[in-house]
């Protein structure tokens, strides 16, 4: 199975003041072409936070990674 994560990049979504449609459908799409959805945020559009939110994911999956092969 194919994983994914979806990071919807919106300053207003990540005030609070828009609901994020995009990022749920996405996910559901993913879900509906067979991927699993191993994560979704929200984040404003600002470099150091896109690139945190990128970096916790990869630190993620490259913890996991080595902790499933030991």
């Amino acid at each position: 199975m194919y994983k994914a994560a979806v990071l919807t990049v919106s300053d207003r979504c990540a005030r609070g003041e828009r609901r994020d449609e995009g990022g749920p459908l996405t996910a559901e799409l993913l879900r509906q072409a067979g991927y699993q959805v191993l994560e979704t945020a929200v984040v404003p559009d600002e470099q150091p936070e896109i690139e945190a939110a990128l970096r916790r994911w990869c630190d993620a999956v490259s913890y996991t990674h080595l902790r499933a092969h030991e």
